[in-house]
């Protein structure tokens, strides 16, 4: 199945609503490979290039993967960024060609075994791949209650799938050594405009009809019972997974 369309309608909303991923996520994914300015990242699933700009910052050369055109075309220019129509499991990068491939917010998306299988062959012998997730920190009250909004009006089941390509992903047997693991504290401070784009920005939530206008609804209540000075903040973990590559390339 191809999720590629789903943001399609979503993606000037996913460049608003979406959060950012805090600095010390992306010092594990280039910690060991030496200078930023040498490596060459391959970002599969960049969406509107929010990972692949952080990354292009610190020097890095990023290839941004991204099937969707609409989600390529709301992305803001960056010199270091090269953008590229491709799939996560046909990416039309050549073989060896990055240090570093990454995957944000987007893995549950992709045919596992095909993306991995294409990670291997993009990503040179001693090279290195990683996801990273945002996840809502529900011990934090107003996003637990964001959280149960979201459990109501979903429409399928992106979350499970999520976790569950997370796990696919650290079990896959080429990682030298076994995957490694991080966690990170996040937050995104959002206000009420923003909430809304956040929502909207997810592709399990409707954005249309009466659903849609509940949900609108619902999100106002929560914003005007834990808005302060005119903004919510959403508390996160960001979990990065690293897997690396022997030098034989497995």
């Amino acid at each position: 199945m191809s999720f590629a369309g789903r943001f399609s309608d979503r993606a000037d909303d996913y460049a608003a609503g979406r959060p950012s991923y805090p600095a010390e996520a992306i010092d594990a994914l280039f910690d060991g490979l030496g200078d930023p300015g040498g490596v060459v990242v391959a970002d599969l699933g960049a969406g509107t290039g929010i990972s692949s700009r952080l990354l292009a910052a610190r020097g890095a050369l990023v290839f941004a993967v991204e099937p969707n055109a609409a989600m390529r075309n709301a992305a803001e220019p960056d010199e270091r960024v090269r953008w590229v129509d491709g799939t996560a499991e046909r990416t039309g990068l050549d073989e060896a060609s990055a240090d570093l491939a990454t995957v944000f917010q987007a893995f549950h998306w992709f045919d596992h075994a095909l993306a991995l299988r294409e990670i291997v062959r993009v990503v040179r012998p001693g090279g290195r791949a990683a996801v990273v997730y945002n996840e809502r920190d529900e011990s934090d009250p107003f996003t637990a209650a964001y959280g149960a909004l979201v459990r109501t009006y979903q429409t399928d089941d992106t979350e499970r799938r999520r976790t569950d390509g997370l796990e696919t992903f650290a079990a896959f047997e080429a990682w030298h050594g076994g995957a490694r693991r991080f966690r990170f504290r996040n937050s995104h401070r959002l206000d009420r405009e923003g909430l809304h784009a956040r929502a909207r920005s997810t592709s399990y939530l409707p954005k249309n009809g009466s659903d849609g206008e509940r949900l609108r609804g619902a999100l106002d209540e929560l914003f005007d019972r834990f808005a302060q000075h005119g903004a919510v903040t959403m508390a996160m973990e960001t979990t990065v997974v690293i897997g690396e590559l022997g030098a034989d390339g497995g």
